[in-house]
């Protein structure tokens, strides 16, 4: 007769310790997000959506303007790549405006104008 061993609580809580411990330090090592340290929300896991949460609407947003739909506007573009996280500060200055336009070129029937409008905030918010 073979007699099966069930792992001991001290075994299973030493197991769940060492991947809680593996999960923090992947975490936190360099290069565990796309640009290193950043001051915004944290990227997304695939498939999960975004995790920015300025703004919900989609009032247009452009050129020159500051407040929560820029930060917005920004925090959606850094999680696709298009803007650096050191950027997302509110100012809706020429780096983002360029952010902007790269993200509607590549994403038609968009026009690269700049400005973040209805289906731009829907593209960002889809993308």
């Amino acid at each position: 007769m073979i007699r099966k061993m069930s792992p001991s609580p001290r075994t299973v809580g030493a197991s769940a310790l060492a991947a809680l411990t593996l999960a923090v330090a992947l975490a936190a090592a360099p290069g565990a997000s796309a640009t290193g340290n950043h001051p915004g929300p944290p990227l997304a896991p695939p498939g999960a959506g975004t995790v920015c949460a300025f703004y919900d609407g989609d009032e247009p947003t452009l050129f020159g303007e500051q407040g929560e739909r820029v930060s917005e506007v920004q925090c959606l573009l850094a999680n696709r790549r298009y803007l650096p996280w050191s950027e997302v500060d509110g100012t809706f200055g020429t780096t983002t405006l360029a952010a902007v336009q790269r993200f509607q070129a590549d994403h038609p029937p968009l026009v690269p104008a700049g400005l973040v409008d209805r289906q731009t905030w829907w593209a960002l918010w889809h993308a």
